[in-house]
C-alpha cells in the first residue's frame, strides 16, 4: 500500500563496476560566472566524426539549436552550420552532462559532474556564451544526475545523495524522507536519476532502491513494489498526455500508473527484451518510446510494441536520450552515437551531418 510521509571507494573500483552500456555507464574520460569561447576546433572535440561515443541526452533551444550532453566532452552545440563543444576548457562547469532542462524563461539547466550549469542567453561583445556555474563546492562537491525545471519557477537537480532546489536566489537541501541515512560518494539510495512535475503540480523523485516518491507542495507519498511498481530502482519517469505516468526500472522493465492501479511490462511477459529501461519518452502523435538495454528502443502506440534495433540501423545498445524536435524529427542517442528516425529505419549523424 502507499506509504505518507510528513514533509519536513574509490573511484576506480566504482567505475569497474558500471559499465559502458548501462544506463549511466561512463567513459575515459570556481567561479560563478564565466566566459566560453568558440574557436573552430576545440581540444576536447571527441575522436572520429560522431557527436560523441556517448550521448547522454538532448534538447532544442528557441532558436531551434541543438545541444548534447555527452559523457567526456561537456555539451555539443549544433548551430545549424557546424557542432561546437563546451567544457572546462571554455568555461563551461562540466565534462559529462547528465540532464537538461528548460526554465519558464527559456533559459537552458544543464546537470554535470561538477555542478549546475545555466545558459542565460547572455554573450559579451566578442559574442562569446556566459555562462553561471553553480559549483560543487556549494553542494558538497556533489556530481549532479538529474535536472527540472517546474511551473513555479524552482529549478530541481538530482545529486549523488539527495535534491537541491533553486529558487531563482539560493540553492538548498531538499531532504526526502528515506527510512536510512544516505551514504555514499557514487550513486547512493539517495541518487535521483529523474525529477518530473506532473500536469497537477506535483513532483516526483525517482530514487535507487525506495521506488518513487510524490511530493504534493505538504507531504509525501512513496510508491514501491509493495503499491505494484515493478522495481525499487527506478531510472526514469515520464507523464503522458492522458495523465499516465510511466516508470522505467533498472531491474524490472515498465510500469505505467494509472492513479490507481500500476500495469508492468517486462521481459518476464515477453513483452521487452531487457528490464533495464533508461529512458521514456512521448512522441507527438501519443507513442510511447522507450529503450531496452542490449535492444534498441521501443515504440508503444497504446496496443502493441514495435523494436527498432540494429537491424533498423540503430546502433545504440544503451539509448540514453529519445526526442521529437520541432520539426517531427526523432532522435536516439546513447552509447554508439546520435541516430535519426526517418520513419523506418535510422540514420546516424555525426558532426558532418546528414542534418
Amino acid at each position: 500500500m502507499k506509504k505518507a510521509h510528513s514533509a519536513t571507494t574509490t573511484w576506480l573500483f566504482i567505475l569497474t563496476l558500471i559499465s559502458l552500456v548501462s544506463c549511466n555507464g561512463q567513459e575515459d574520460a570556481n567561479d560563478k560566472i564565466q566566459l566560453s569561447k568558440e574557436p573552430a576546433t576545440l581540444p576536447n572535440t571527441p575522436p572520429g566524426p560522431e557527436i560523441a561515443g556517448y550521448v547522454r541526452n538532448m534538447f532544442q533551444d528557441k532558436s531551434g539549436d541543438f545541444w548534447f550532453g555527452t559523457n567526456g566532452y561537456g555539451v555539443a552545440h549544433f548551430n545549424g552550420e557546424r557542432v561546437a563543444y563546451y567544457a572546462n576548457a571554455q568555461g563551461f562547469g562540466g565534462q559529462q552532462i547528465t540532464g537538461i532542462a528548460e526554465d519558464l524563461q527559456k533559459n537552458i539547466w544543464f546537470a554535470t559532474d561538477q555542478g549546475v550549469v545555466q545558459y542565460g542567453w547572455s554573450s559579451n561583445e566578442a559574442g562569446e556564451k556566459i555562462f553561471t556555474n553553480y559549483s560543487g563546492w556549494q553542494f558538497g562537491d556533489q556530481r549532479f544526475w538529474s535536472i527540472a525545471a517546474d511551473s513555479k519557477g524552482n529549478i530541481w537537480a538530482g545529486a549523488v545523495k539527495g535534491v537541491f532546489r533553486y529558487n531563482g536566489v539560493n540553492w538548498a537541501p531538499f531532504e526526502l524522507p528515506f527510512p536510512e541515512e544516505v551514504k555514499g560518494e557514487f550513486i547512493t539510495i539517495g541518487t535521483s536519476w529523474s525529477i518530473l512535475e506532473d500536469r497537477e503540480g506535483n513532483m516526483w523523485f525517482s530514487t535507487n532502491g525506495y521506488g518513487a516518491y510524490k511530493y504534493d507542495g505538504q507531504s509525501f507519498t512513496q510508491y514501491t513494489e509493495e503499491d505494484g511498481l515493478n522495481d525499487n530502482h527506478v531510472d526514469q519517469i515520464l507523464e503522458d498526455s492522458k495523465g499516465n505516468i510511466w516508470f522505467g526500472t533498472r531491474f524490472g522493465g515498465l510500469s505505467r500508473f494509472d492513479g490507481e492501479r500500476f500495469v508492468n511490462y517486462s521481459q518476464r511477459d515477453g513483452t521487452i527484451g531487457n528490464d533495464e529501461v533508461c529512458v521514456i519518452y512521448e512522441d507527438k502523435a501519443g507513442n510511447i518510446w522507450f529503450s531496452s538495454e542490449g535492444y534498441g528502443v521501443y515504440r508503444y502506440d497504446g496496443k502493441s510494441f514495435t523494436n527498432f534495433s540494429e537491424k533498423q540501423g540503430l546502433k545504440v545498445r544503451a539509448p540514453q536520450t529519445i526526442y521529437e524536435d520541432a520539426t517531427d524529427q526523432l532522435w536516439v542517442g546513447g552509447g554508439g552515437g546520435l541516430y535519426r528516425f526517418d520513419g523506418d529505419s535510422f540514420i546516424n549523424v555525426t558532426r558532418d551531418g546528414p542534418w
